[in-house]
């Protein structure tokens, strides 16, 4: 593996704090990656219009095809933040317009390509902001195929689209989880069980590894809800979590919310190691984890 620097006319950015990674890493077979650190791309999905693409202007590496708005991830830069960095770099795409639902990755071993899709919580539209595009555009997955496509999108694409219609979801019975760490709980239920919504809030952020949800790809980010109950109840909602309270029983609540994040299509897994709800939930056709298996992902 060698590294070689941009030649005269490919993308440069300025130097920052840190090695922003803009260099060649050149395989043994002469094959060439973008992206001293690896690189990263944001596939946003817009469930009104499509996915958006870039047509990447002629001077750039397979020049004139269709991708992703990305690029080389800066050091120490997680392929997350940095695919959103490029997409706002390349298309516009303002802040908190879209939220994570999976990541893809290509591995070269030398050198690693991650996909992040993402759903477009707030509508929005692109902005060619730097020369690498020569337009960008809204495209129904179901004519992805016919465009001509950089190769490396074009060899992802199948996987991506076949995992378009997924959503998970995790729904987390917050007095059974709390009720498992003898940590005090009881004298403080609320406060408890907001530590337990702060610390779902933060798994939320960093995703779950794909066969932990018996899912493909790399990594995913559920919807993540919690009921709480009695004196629990008046827990808020957090960025990633949404807190139910329970009027009356917790697990009659659970069942009902159950019942529709399975009817409105999410693949739903909720956390609870008590057996009745265990059965009831089965009827209702959600998976069921038990509250070592939460605890483990938190930890």
């Amino acid at each position: 593996m060698t590294i070689e620097p941009p030649a005269p006319g490919e993308p440069r950015r300025p130097d920052g704090p840190r090695d922003p990674g803009d260099a060649w890493v050149v395989a043994e077979d002469g094959t060439r990656y973008w992206g001293r650190f690896g690189a990263a791309g944001l596939l946003a999905v817009d469930p009104a219009r499509g996915v958006l693409l870039q047509h990447r202007v002629g001077w750039s590496h397979f020049g004139g095809t269709w991708a992703l708005p990305g690029g080389a991830l800066h050091q120490g830069e997680s392929p997350l933040r940095g695919a959103v960095r490029e997409a706002q770099e390349e298309a516009g795409v303002p802040d908190g317009a879209i939220v994570p639902r999976f990541t893809h990755v290509f591995d070269a071993r030398i050198w690693r390509y991650t996909t992040v899709v993402a759903d477009v919580a707030d509508p929005f539209e692109p902005v060619i902001s730097d020369p690498e595009s020569l337009e960008l555009a809204w495209v129904p997955p179901a004519i992805v195929d016919a465009l001509p496509l950089h190769p490396g999108f074009a060899a992802a694409w199948p996987d991506l689209r076949a995992r378009l219609d997924i959503r998970p979801a995790v729904l987390v019975d917050a007095a059974n989880v709390v009720g498992a760490v003898p940590d005090g709980w009881w004298r403080d239920r609320q406060g408890a069980a907001t530590r337990l919504r702060d610390r779902i809030a933060r798994l939320a952020e960093r995703g779950i590894e794909a066969p932990t949800l018996g899912l493909e790809g790399m990594r995913w980010f559920p919807l993540f809800a919690m009921v709480v109950e009695g004196a629990a109840r008046g827990v808020e909602d957090a960025d990633g979590v949404r807190v139910f309270s329970a009027d009356g029983s917790g697990d009659d609540e659970i069942v009902r919310r159950a019942q529709a994040m399975v009817a409105s299509g999410l693949r739903l897994t909720v956390v609870t190691s008590d057996r009745e709800l265990r059965r009831r939930l089965d009827e209702v056709g959600a998976a069921v984890e038990g509250t070592r298996w939460l605890l483990e992902q938190l930890d």
